[in-house]
């Protein structure tokens, strides 16, 4: 089992910058990929950036050289810098911890809300 608690969710102008932080608890960290995703109202969840515990990354195209995803493994925390906001950012962003082995261990957290406005 895993918890994941995020954290750093507000609301920002647009063209400005947050940090989010994923802290996890409960098992190896490293043996999962950290994620966000991020959900918008009527939208599907949608991956906004991953990452392995040896640190390659993943990103969705419309975040790739604004956000940054990154690992600490040993706080057991991922973070996620998020440049340039644009009001599309608007959403709820959820942690996912997904075991490297075994697809059934998947956990969420419970999401922090991001709100980009003018």
């Amino acid at each position: 089992q895993v918890r994941l608690v995020e954290s750093g969710g507000a609301l920002v102008q647009i063209g400005g910058s947050l940090r989010l932080s994923c802290a996890a608890s409960g098992s190896i960290f490293s043996l999962y990929i950290v994620g966000w995703y991020r959900q918008a109202p009527g939208k599907q969840r949608e991956l906004v950036a991953d990452v392995t515990s040896s640190g390659t990354t993943k990103y969705g195209d419309s975040v790739k050289g604004r956000f940054t995803i990154s690992r600490d493994n040993a706080k057991n925390t991922v973070y996620l810098q998020m440049n340039n906001l644009k009001p599309e950012a608007t959403a709820v962003y959820y942690c996912n911890a997904k075991h490297r082995f075994r697809t059934s261990q998947n956990y969420w957290g419970q999401g922090t809300q991001v709100n980009v406005s003018s």
